[in-house]
C-alpha cells in the first residue's frame, strides 16, 4: 500500500513541478496583460489572479488569500488521506492526485505572491475561455477521472 502511496504522491509533485516551471517560464517572457497569439484559437496571455476559478472574487478586499489557502490545505490534508487510504483504486487514485498536485500548485503561488498565475488564454468566435494554468488543468483532468471513476462504480477493470 505504500508504495501505491508513493506513486501517487510522485504524480502530484510533477504536476506541481510542470505546473510552477510553466508559470516561471511564461512570467521570464510576458509582462502582465501582454498576449501572444500561437494558434488561431490560442494565446499565450500573462494574468494574476487574486481569486479563485473563473476569477471568483478576486475583487475582494483581501479576505479572499487566507480563505483560499486554508481551503487549499484542508482540501490536499483530505486528499492525502484519501489517497492512503486508496487500496489500488487506480482510477480514483489518479484523478486524487492530479488534483492534490494541482491544488499545491496554485496554493504555492497564493502562499508566495498572493495570486494564482494564469497563462493559457483559448478563444472561438470572439469568446475567450477564461485563462487558466497548467495546475488548472490537472484539477480539471482528476476531476475528469473522479467522475468517470464514479461511473464505473469505482471499480477496477481487469479484477
Amino acid at each position: 500500500m505504500r508504495r501505491r502511496f508513493a506513486v501517487w504522491i510522485v504524480l502530484a509533485a510533477c504536476v506541481v513541478a510542470v505546473d510552477q516551471a510553466t508559470k516561471w517560464a511564461i512570467t521570464g517572457v510576458l509582462r502582465a496583460g501582454e498576449v501572444r497569439a500561437v494558434l488561431p484559437n490560442f494565446n499565450l496571455v500573462l494574468t494574476f489572479n487574486p481569486g479563485a476559478a473563473f476569477s471568483f472574487l478576486s475583487d475582494a478586499a483581501g479576505w479572499q488569500r487566507p480563505l483560499f489557502i486554508g481551503v487549499a490545505i484542508l482540501a490536499s490534508v483530505i486528499i492525502t488521506a484519501l489517497l492512503w487510504r486508496g487500496r489500488g483504486k487506480s482510477v480514483f487514485c489518479a484523478g486524487l492526485a492530479l488534483i492534490l498536485g494541482g491544488a499545491l500548485g496554485n496554493l504555492w503561488d497564493r502562499i508566495d505572491s498572493g495570486y494564482v498565475v494564469d497563462f493559457l488564454d483559448f478563444h472561438a468566435f470572439g469568446y475567450h475561455w477564461p485563462a487558466f494554468n497548467a495546475a488548472d488543468s490537472a484539477i480539471t483532468l482528476g476531476a475528469a477521472l473522479l467522475i468517470l471513476d464514479g461511473f464505473r462504480g469505482g471499480k477496477e477493470r481487469g479484477g
